[in-house]
């Protein structure tokens, strides 16, 4: 798990403003793109190549 103080100053790579993170079972969800970076063993995977497009986000999470 993520501290929360870590947390607050994470922002997606993908957006130019740097928007806020989410966090869903064992990953970080863009507010605004939609895009996931997995969480590995506590450390977060936020380069731009190991962006999750949202649409198979969904279907690890979800299973759909």
């Amino acid at each position: 798990m993520l501290a929360p103080e870590l947390l607050e100053v994470l922002g997606c790579p993908l957006e130019d403003a740097r928007p806020p993170f989410s966090i869903e079972t064992g990953y970080l969800v863009c507010s605004v793109c939609g895009f996931g970076f997995a969480i590995v063993d506590g450390i977060p995977h936020l380069l731009p190549d190991d962006a999750i497009d949202p649409g198979r986000l969904r279907e690890l999470l979800h299973g759909t």
